[in-house]
Parts: C-alpha cells; sequence; structure tokens
C-alpha cells in the first residue's frame, strides 16, 4: 500500500516539477494578481501606474478599498472611495497582498477545488489568521516591516492551494483523505517555495516561508521568518488547523512560544478579526 502511495505521489510531483521548470499550470483566476505583480516588480513605477491596474480589476479594488477604509489603515475613520488614494494608504506591499487574497478566493470557489473544499477552506481560515497575526506581532515588535509579514502569512501555505488543485486530476485522492494529507503535509513546503519563486515573490518573503513549520529556537524575534513562525504558531501550529496530531503542539519548546505571545491574541483580538474581514 505504501509503495502506491508513493507511486501516486511521484506521479503528482513530477507533474508539478515539469509545470515549475517552464509555463506554470496554475488557474487563471491568477491572472490579475500576476498583472499586479509584473507592474510591481518595477522599482520606478508609479501609483498611478499600479492605479490603472488596479482599476480594470473590480474584484481587487473593491477589497483594496476595503481595506483601504479598515480601522486598522483608517483609524481617524476617514472613508476613501478612489484607488490612487487607497494605494497610498496601504502601500504596494499590501495592494499585492490583496491581489492574492483575491486570487485564492476565486480557486477556492471553483470547480476544480470541489472534492478538497473543506481542506481548501481550512488553509484558507489559517492563511488569513496567520497574516492578521503576523502583521499585529510585527508592529508589537518593531523590528520587521508589517506589511512584509502580512503577505508573508498570506502565502506561506500556497503551496497546499498548488498541491490541491494538481491533485484534484488524479481520482485516487478524491476518496483517501489520508493519502491527500500525506501529499499535502509532505510536500507543500518545498513546492510552494519554487511556486513562490515562480510567482517573483520578494527573496525575502520566500526566505521566511522556508521551513515556516519547523520548530525553531528564537529567544528575540527580530527577522520576518521569526514573526512568521510565532503567527503560524499561534494560529494553529503544525497542521493542527487540519486535524492533523503532528506532536508539535505537546512540545515544551511550542508550548513555551505559544505562552510567550497568548497575550497578543487577546490585546489584539479585534485587530486581527478586522484585518481578516477586510481581506475576504
Amino acid at each position: 500500500m505504501t509503495n502506491t502511495v508513493d507511486s501516486l505521489h511521484f506521479r503528482v510531483l513530477e507533474d508539478i516539477a515539469k509545470d515549475l521548470s517552464g509555463e506554470i499550470n496554475f488557474p487563471t483566476y491568477l491572472d490579475a494578481s500576476m498583472t499586479v505583480r509584473n507592474v510591481l516588480r518595477d522599482p520606478r513605477v508609479s501609483v498611478e501606474k499600479v492605479a490603472q491596474v488596479i482599476s480594470i480589476e473590480p474584484l481587487i479594488a473593491a477589497r483594496l478599498l476595503r481595506l483601504a477604509n479598515s480601522v486598522t489603515y483608517n483609524p481617524a475613520g476617514k472613508s476613501i472611495t478612489d484607488i490612487r488614494t487607497a494605494i497610498h494608504r496601504v502601500g504596494f506591499e499590501t495592494v499585492r497582498t490583496t491581489a492574492l487574497s483575491v486570487a485564492i478566493e476565486q480557486m477556492l470557489q471553483s470547480g476544480n477545488l470541489a472534492a478538497f473544499e473543506d481542506i481548501g477552506r481550512l488553509t484558507w481560515e489559517h492563511s488569513l489568521q496567520v497574516a492578521a497575526i503576523a502583521r499585529v506581532l510585527a508592529r508589537r515588535l518593531g523590528r520587521v516591516n508589517p506589511e512584509d509579514a502580512m503577505l508573508a502569512g498570506m502565502v506561506h501555505d500556497i503551496g497546499v492551494f498548488y498541491l490541491l488543485y494538481r491533485a484534484a486530476e488524479y481520482p485516487e485522492y478524491k476518496n483517501n483523505r489520508a493519502d491527500l494529507l500525506s501529499l499535502v503535509i509532505g510536500w507543500h513546503e518545498s513546492i510552494g517555495e519554487s511556486l513562490l519563486y515562480t510567482l517573483g515573490m520578494p527573496e525575502p518573503i520566500i526566505e521566511a516561508i522556508r521551513e515556516h513549520d519547523q520548530l525553531k529556537h528564537v529567544d528575540t524575534p527580530s527577522s520576518l521568518a521569526d514573526v512568521l513562525y510565532f503567527a503560524n504558531l499561534l494560529a494553529g501550529g503544525n497542521h493542527e488547523w487540519l486535524g492533523c496530531d503532528s506532536g508539535l503542539a505537546d512540545s515544551e519548546r511550542a508550548a513555551a512560544d505559544r505562552a510567550r505571545y497568548a497575550d497578543l491574541l487577546d490585546e489584539a483580538w479585534d485587530d486581527i478579526r478586522e484585518i481578516q474581514a477586510a481581506l475576504t
């Protein structure tokens, strides 16, 4: 049985390797996000140019305006209605995050992932929570850009979505949740890292996401990777949010790390909930 599962995993991973070395086979829902990404790759790009691209993508524009008018970015309560001002208010990295959130939401609502809708939804909810906690934690620590932290949290499990998307092409996975979870848990980090390189994600974000599920010894969080580690741990740790018993929750180190920032969840819950709401 194990050999059969390994063979199945190998087939999927072989197909993915071909994708990542050539023309990536990802849902068309990422087209708009890729357009935004390509524009933002130019370090000299103007706000006007970014606004022009966003304005022709109504879902991204609406989501961006909602985020810009949230208490998190608009504590003074001054409502805005134009994209250019919204971009000024939230910054380019948040524009990138918003475009990705729209793309992932659309992918989850597609028929491709119908068989794995519950896993996709749990992953998305976890990603949003990690993104929100990471932003709040970065703001508290003062050493890491909160927008970078939010973007890292948003995409840290993008490998899960891609694996689900490709696994949907194999009927063997549709009736075997254990095998599917084995594929996702075992390979989402490495696949996600390769995918983020292909998508042109900034190097610091990719470095922070590398091995994000691995237990770390961090006394003083001072980097984006540290912030992502704690945010992921506070949001369910190592696949607890998928209902999997990884053993991480029982380790003394993990328990101690959770306890260090447990108060953050209580103090900043309103902020966290608002960021989650604005991104969906």
